[in-house]
């Protein structure tokens, strides 16, 4: 099997032309000749990247995935497979249903007429690792019902051997292969593959999001029925809604589409900034809007997380770049180690203006992010700046809203949206109200803390470390009384001396 796929992969790189990947390096250019000669049956018309993007296709959900988490790259990646891998959709072939109610079957026990009320056999959407259908549980909610591929997880095991060897060729034979590390891109993709691949974890993930916005009159997450999941199925509300790509039809439902762009932005700020727990996969197929103008979200798979440290850095960036304060981003990224402390801060900051300066004062439609965050990225390696891991699902999700708010306003003024947002997280911070709340926060430790204190003083003063505090006093006593008696006898000495004739 392992063969079988192995060869299917190497027809497929030939097939499409993928060694000019390989061939591009200097040490094998005496290859291409015999290459070219071998298979000259191919149609090498297309660009290097349409190639590359057909050929993960027909390799399947997975390398489609793959690609889909490459295009998110831009920092790594040639712009031009960038721009082309972007084009991958979430939608991939559905499993038969009759491998669907042999997991339900599986995972509870018993067939799915007997679980649901009603369960619809054909699913209405389908991704690279599952499915959903739709059903009524015999309380008479309706759910939706994700249901993971069978057997799909050896195959994902056996796909990623196979990519980290195609990388490491990658890397050793590309002349650019090294800077663009394909190696630790297809590490980072196994781990979110992990992620995805337990259903158990997704549907913990959906339930905090939707706890964090309990509140909300912007964002709808739904209901997670527990007693329904397991590892393979994950069963949660129904959701109805317009998909978020479809702004004509949602005109024609009456949604105010700039207060949309503009909650959006709001939502992930938030997400970001208040609860350092952020939904990482926000592409158009996963964001529905009801027709009150309410966001829905779906797919729990990718969640990003940031520290209380991650997320002061962050805040002080985006502020500072708001301000048009390079010096600020500078000392921000230094202080925060992304950069080394010898870094010159006067030249990083020049090097800062220059990257962001042409695009303030703009709407959205004339800002290319991507790029900016590209610049961003080259710029801050030539200081020597490490990628840093909790920041790859924010770049990611960056590039996300950027597409959400072109499609509904490209005249959003992102900035104008954003700061009063961050300048009222920071003063919530750092101000009188965070001073506040980290007293609340901590309240309830130190008052499990303050009646013990006579017990652990009690304690202390028992440890060895005051016996070895008293006999180093003792010791010291001791010194101190001989260097006395030292000094008796030499002013007896002396004395004897003046009184003798």
């Amino acid at each position: 099997m392992f063969l079988f796929r192995l060869a299917r992969i190497k027809f497929t790189a030939i097939r499409y032309g993928l060694d000019e990947f390989f061939l591009g390096h200097e040490r094998v250019r005496f290859v291409r000749p015999l290459v070219r000669g071998l298979f000259f049956w191919r149609d090498l018309s297309r660009p290097r990247a349409e190639r590359l993007r057909l050929a993960l296709e027909s390799l399947g959900p997975i390398f489609i995935k793959f690609g889909q988490m490459l295009s998110t790259r831009r920092d790594l990646i040639p712009a031009d497979i960038a721009e082309e891998l972007a084009k991958l959709q979430d939608r991939v072939p559905p499993f038969p249903s009759v491998q669907a109610l042999a997991v339900l079957r599986r995972a509870y026990g018993r067939e799915a007429a007997e679980v649901f009320a009603e369960f619809d056999p054909t699913p209405v959407a389908s991704a690279s690792v599952a499915q959903v259908h739709r059903a009524t549980l015999k309380s008479g909610e309706r759910v939706a019902v994700k249901v993971l591929r069978p057997n799909i997880e050896p195959v994902i095991r056996q796909d990623v051997r196979l990519m980290d060897a195609l990388a490491w060729l990658l890397e050793t034979l590309w002349w650019d292969g090294k800077r663009l590390k394909p190696r630790e891109v297809v590490a980072e993709f196994a781990k979110h593959l992990d992620d995805e691949l337990d259903l158990v974890r997704e549907a913990a993930n959906c339930s905090q999001l939707r706890r964090n916005f309990a509140a909300s009159t912007m964002l709808a997450v739904p209901e997670v029925y527990w007693d329904y999941c397991t590892a393979e199925v994950m069963v949660m509300t129904w959701m109805d809604g317009t998909p978020i790509s479809q702004t004509d039809e949602l005109r024609r439902r009456g949604v105010d589409i700039p207060r949309l762009a503009r909650a959006g932005v709001e939502i992930f700020f938030t997400q970001v900034f208040r609860d350092g727990f952020f939904h990482a996969d926000m592409h158009p197929g996963n964001v529905l809007v009801t027709d009150a103008g309410q966001y829905i979200a779906l797919d729990f798979g990718i969640m990003g997380t940031l520290t209380e440290t991650d997320k002061n850095y962050l805040a002080r960036n985006f502020l500072a770049f708001f301000r048009r304060d390079y010096k600020a981003v500078a000392m921000a990224h230094i202080e925060s180690g992304w950069v080394p402390p010898q870094t010159r801060s006067d030249e990083f900051e020049a090097a800062i203006r220059a990257v962001c300066e042409p695009v303030f004062d703009r709407p959205l439609k004339e800002i290319a992010f991507g790029k900016v965050l590209l610049r961003l990225f080259q710029t801050s390696r030539r200081f020597g700046m490490e990628i840093q891991p909790q920041l790859v699902m924010l770049q990611k999700t960056l590039l996300n809203i950027e597409g959400l708010g072109r499609s509904l306003d490209p005249d959003l003024d992102l900035w104008t949206t954003a700061k009063p947002f961050l300048e009222r997280w920071m003063s919530e911070q750092l101000g009188w109200r965070g001073w506040l709340k980290t007293l609340k926060e901590e309240a309830p430790y130190w008052g499990m803390l303050i009646p013990q204190l006579p017990r652990l003083a009690h304690q202390a003063m028992r440890t060895d470390r005051l016996e070895k505090l008293e006999a180093g006093l003792a010791v010291m006593l001791a010194q101190q009384r001989a260097r006395n008696r030292w000094l008796a006898v030499i002013a007896g000495v002396l004395l004897l001396g003046l009184l003798l004739p």
